[in-house]
């Protein structure tokens, strides 16, 4: 009999943080929930990361997931931008990882074609896709839409992710 295990998907954002919650048993999967931690632009940075930081850690205890995945974020053209970006991206590792969560990290393409069957693809397609193979899925915001894709990515690659963690950690100890 396979576990059950409940993933986390993140979308990290400074204005939007989108995360999506499935839970996956062998090859099925089955939508929990799906939100947006919004921080106020009008806030200082700091009071927006402690913003994303409170919204992201009562996501993790009310639904008590067994894994995350956080997608990785590539530099634009906007120095400041990208800074910000990684910022919200460093809360979105913290987090679950400071509940002792395993926390993995996709490509933007890896996400696409792990839900779409290619690496290239837009919001629409992304969003199509994850209504189809989450039929119950329902989610306030694009941001939300990419958190249940990364953790659908997850869910297809956990296996040989989980033993990268794994091969990781006891290198460091």
């Amino acid at each position: 009999m396979q576990d059950t295990i409940r993933i986390i998907g993140i979308d990290p954002g400074l204005r939007n943080t989108g995360w999506g919650l499935v839970e996956s048993c062998g090859n099925s999967l089955r939508f929990i929930a799906a939100g947006t931690v919004k921080s106020d632009i009008k806030l200082h940075l700091a009071s927006r990361l402690c913003q994303l930081h409170d919204g992201l850690e009562a996501v993790l205890h009310e639904f008590m997931p067994h894994e995350a995945a956080v997608e990785a974020t590539f530099v634009n053209k906007d120095a400041g931008a990208t800074l910000k970006l990684g910022q919200a991206r460093g809360i979105a590792l913290l987090v679950p990882a400071k509940t002792g969560l395993p926390v993995a990290e996709y490509a933007p393409n890896t996400v696409k074609k792990a839900v779409i069957g290619v690496g290239h693809g837009n919001k629409e397609q992304i969003k199509l896709m994850v209504s189809m193979l989450l039929p119950k899925a329902t989610y306030d915001s694009d941001d939300a839409a990419d958190g249940l894709a990364i953790a659908i990515c997850h869910a297809h690659h956990r296996g040989s992710t989980n033993a990268r963690i794994e091969a990781g950690l006891r290198r460091a100890s």
